[in-house]
């Protein structure tokens, strides 16, 4: 069953948290569906290991016959692996940064893209979805180099990607995080390695701190919302990470056999 982070009459915002958290070789995801007055879009849908459980679970709450977005905020096999599925079964369109365009049409057979991008450039923008939008917001770098975050005015939450994930289980996704400190264990070490450098999250901190926000919701793990929100902000800024981090020492020629 999904998470049901927002509704009123006419908007919905769910999050569906395990539908691959049997698989232990596989890393804990979500999944999110907007509606707003009729109109629907998934953000990051998936590998092929979630679409079955994904397209039964939006048929409880949606038509897949009347979808209109697949929002992709990067190109890993998390996000959209599961996408030449969902353009077979769906009208969808993908919405994905410029940058992944030309990349993407391999996740499917021949000809299914055409006409099926939404190219976004690098300054992002809002897409329409039913009678209100959502806003693609840029957050290159954080971590893939064409990168986008997605602001839903009415729910004020803000889909944040890999950026405030925690490594967890499905159903620990479900609880939100109120208070930052006991989170950041199952956080930290994944900002370190997947984020680019803390100049990007300053400058991304710095955009984020203008919007009106009522939950940071990532890709991986638990939503943050309440205080932590502020205290995200100000864990995010202060943190050295990716090439912050690298000098030489990374950069040695290999003396190890790897196991086969």
């Amino acid at each position: 069953m999904p998470v049901e982070l927002y509704r009123d009459t006419q908007h919905a915002c769910l999050m569906f948290t395990d539908l691959i958290d049997g698989d232990a070789q596989a890393v804990q995801s979500n999944q999110f569906l907007i509606i707003d007055n009729g109109t629907a879009a998934i953000i990051d849908p998936g590998g092929n290991l979630a679409f079955n459980e994904l397209f039964m679970g939006l048929s409880c709450h949606f038509s897949p016959q009347n979808l209109s977005y697949l929002l992709a905020s990067h190109a890993d096999p998390d996000i959209i692996a599961s996408l030449d599925r969902w353009l077979t079964s769906t009208p969808a369109k993908l919405v994905i940064s410029r940058v992944w365009e030309r990349f993407v049409p391999h996740f499917t057979k021949v000809g299914k893209t055409d006409n099926r991008i939404i190219g976004v450039s690098d300054r992002g923008g809002r897409l329409p979805l039913g009678k209100n939008e959502l806003w693609v917001l840029p957050a290159h770098f954080l971590h893939s180099e064409g990168n986008f975050h997605f602001y839903d005015p009415v729910s004020r939450i803000l889909f944040t990607g890999d950026l405030g994930v925690s490594m967890t289980s499905g159903l620990d996704a479900q609880t939100p995080v109120t208070s930052l400190a006991a989170n950041i264990p199952r956080m930290e070490g994944f900002h370190k390695r997947y984020m680019v450098s803390n100049k990007v999250l300053r400058l991304w901190v710095q955009m984020a701190r203008k919007l009106d926000i009522s939950m940071l919701v990532p890709q991986h793990g638990a939503p943050i919302t309440g205080p932590a929100i502020a205290e995200f902000f100000s864990w995010a800024e202060n943190l050295y990470c990716g090439v912050d981090l690298f000098d030489e020492q990374n950069y040695q020629l290999p003396t190890a056999r790897l196991p086969v």
